[in-house]
């Protein structure tokens, strides 16, 4: 993406994490238990699973995890280590404050308010679409989608819509690594190279994307970009809904009413139609 992204939440390397030797002087200890929450998001839940990931011995380890389960960063339970509460509350008082959320959450309680189905707004993360808000509808849906949840941005149409831009080589670097992260039954359901590639030229001409299935069982949605002044994309938003809901004839007729939301979002992000 051109220009610098109003949301491009960094992620700690396995070589920051188990390399403290450059961190400034008197901050080891932080970067370790930096380093300690990132390897239980990652997964790592055990003792001995934290000190490989961190690279520290088994008695630092363990000092690190009894001062943030102190201080409420992690929760201990019987399947082993967990993200505590206080960094739940610091990750909502982190969202709330995003310039890009704060801007778009009226356009996307109007696009809510006047669909009825279930709203994104999404940003890229690498290959992967991360969900910054989530609006759902009205209609007693749930689908798997959360806020703070990943996508791989080939199978999503918040993703391709954040894909609008990208040349043929970038399109193919991100169609392989989905297909890399696809099991058994969403691969069949993903695009090969060929379709997929013909799908994305048509949305970048058209201006938006659609996911008919690709990511969920009965799950569609239409989805658009969000540019900042520079005319980069830097989010996008979408409309979802069950298949029963969403037809393709609603999903074309959904078009104007995503755009706009998209348009509104960008303008208030300092875009300017040309």
């Amino acid at each position: 993406m051109r220009g610098q992204s109003l949301y491009s939440p960094p992620r700690m390397t396995k070589e920051a994490a188990t390399d403290h030797s450059t961190a400034p002087a008197g901050a080891q200890a932080l970067y370790r238990g930096l380093a300690a929450m990132e390897a239980v998001a990652a997964g790592a839940r055990s003792l001995s699973a934290i000190g490989e990931a961190i690279g520290c011995t088994r008695s630092t380890t363990h000092r690190l995890l009894d001062a943030l389960q102190r201080a409420g960063y992690l929760r201990r339970d019987s399947d082993g280590y967990a993200l505590g509460a206080r960094l739940i509350d610091l990750g909502y008082q982190a969202r709330a404050s995003l310039p890009l959320i704060q801007a778009a959450r009226p356009h996307l309680e109007s696009l809510a308010a006047s669909t009825r189905d279930t709203v994104h707004l999404g940003v890229r993360d690498g290959s992967e679409v991360l969900y910054l808000d989530k609006l759902p509808g009205v209609r007693g849906l749930e689908m798997r989608s959360r806020i703070g949840n990943r996508m791989p941005l080939a199978v999503t149409g918040l993703g391709k819509a954040l894909l609008l831009d990208l040349d043929h080589d970038a399109l193919a670097a991100l169609h392989a690594e989905a297909m890399r992260h696809r099991d058994p039954a969403t691969l069949a359901r993903t695009r090969a190279w060929p379709a997929f590639l013909a799908g994305m030229r048509r949305y970048s001409r058209l201006g938006f994307a659609f996911d008919l299935e690709e990511n969920e069982v009965g799950i569609r949605c239409v989805a658009a970009p969000v540019r900042d002044a520079s005319g980069a994309i830097q989010a996008s938003v979408s409309v979802a809904s069950a298949r029963p809901y969403m037809p393709k004839t609603r999903m074309q007729a959904l078009v104007p009413e995503v755009l706009a939301a998209a348009r509104a979002i960008s303008i208030e992000l300092g875009w300017r139609p040309r």
